[in-house]
């Protein structure tokens, strides 16, 4: 698989990147082994978590995973903080305190001294920019973290944090949705990654899972939307809107004798500034069949076709 450099920094990550969003929860630990095997063996490196998946279970998973089936150098390991959840529910927290926390409590259930990508996973309105920064360069600077980047921010939120880290350590990656189905970054984040030097690591590459076309006719028992505590995500993508770019999607992979999950991924992998594209399987099974996209490459035609049917409005004052 390939190797590409993550914005203009030295850290190289695989155009796949393994999600865990659904491991210790959906996903259990014999599953997540086999996902994790098949992944490195195919070539991948990044594996993308979060302190917020299953309250830390997902990283607990990680962490017992690491040293018994694939080495902790194998792979790029990024982590978020920014998010813990309480009796009353989730509550954001950028406070420098709350941030710097969240990463020790990452690392003892990560089994790991330091985290290769650590991101802030959402903004905080009650915590300045300039507090989030200082623990973005403590992170770096104590050896817990060797890159550091920001999760779903807007693009002036991006800019002022790579102004503040500009020197040290510097900001290093933005992690966004990003899909046929969900454009809307291409208005202000992805121009300001571009200009900065920011890789773009896109989430949700499948457009929540409508991108495979398993929601054209029906939803599924078994799938997302048909779950308790997933269909409120699935939901947003199966409009009338959405189901025209999947059926554009499904010609275009029966054109080329490939699946829509393989088109998806491959028109998300030819956008400018995209590092890797993470994709998060229930089981062993749904993953291979992402891996197995890594050699497509869309004809021109084609891809100008998909932009087409999927472009975001953009006004006013992107475009005066």
């Amino acid at each position: 698989m390939e190797q590409l450099h993550l914005g203009r920094t030295g850290l190289r990550v695989s155009r796949l990147g393994l999600g865990t969003m659904t491991w210790s929860r959906d996903t259990d630990e014999h599953e997540a082994s086999e996902q994790l095997r098949d992944f490195v063996d195919a070539g991948g490196t990044l594996v993308d978590t979060s302190a917020s998946y299953a309250d830390g279970g997902a990283e607990q998973l990680i962490g017992t995973l690491l040293g018994d089936v694939v080495r902790r150098d194998e792979v790029v390991l990024c982590t978020k903080a920014g998010v813990r959840r309480t009796s009353a529910g989730g509550v954001v927290d950028a406070s420098r305190g709350g941030l710097l926390d969240s990463l020790d409590a990452s690392l003892s259930r990560l089994r790991t001294d330091h985290v290769d990508l650590w991101l802030v996973q959402t903004p905080d309105p009650r915590t300045p920019l300039d507090e989030t920064a200082t623990a973005l360069r403590l992170a770096v600077s104590s050896g817990r973290a060797r890159y550091v980047g920001l999760s779903n921010h807007a693009g002036w939120q991006v800019a002022r944090v790579a102004t503040l880290l500009e020197r040290d350590p510097g900001l290093a990656a933005v992690e966004v949705e990003y899909s046929l189905l969900q454009r809307g970054v291409e208005r202000e984040v992805v121009p300001a990654a571009a200009a900065l030097g920011l890789g773009v690591l896109a989430w949700s590459p499948l457009g929540r899972g409508v991108l495979t076309g398993k929601y054209r006719r029906t939803i599924p028992a078994d799938s997302r939307a048909a779950s308790p505590h997933l269909a409120g995500f699935v939901e947003p993508y199966l409009s009338r809107d959405a189901a025209a770019v999947v059926e554009a999607v499904a010609t275009a992979a029966s054109g080329l004798e490939r699946t829509p999950l393989e088109v998806a991924l491959a028109w998300l992998a030819g956008r400018p500034g995209v590092s890797s594209s993470i994709v998060g399987a229930r089981t062993a099974a749904q993953l291979r069949g992402s891996l197995g996209a890594h050699d497509l490459v869309l004809p021109d035609e084609l891809r100008r076709a998909l932009d087409e049917v999927s472009a975001p409005e953009i006004g006013y004052p992107e475009r005066f």
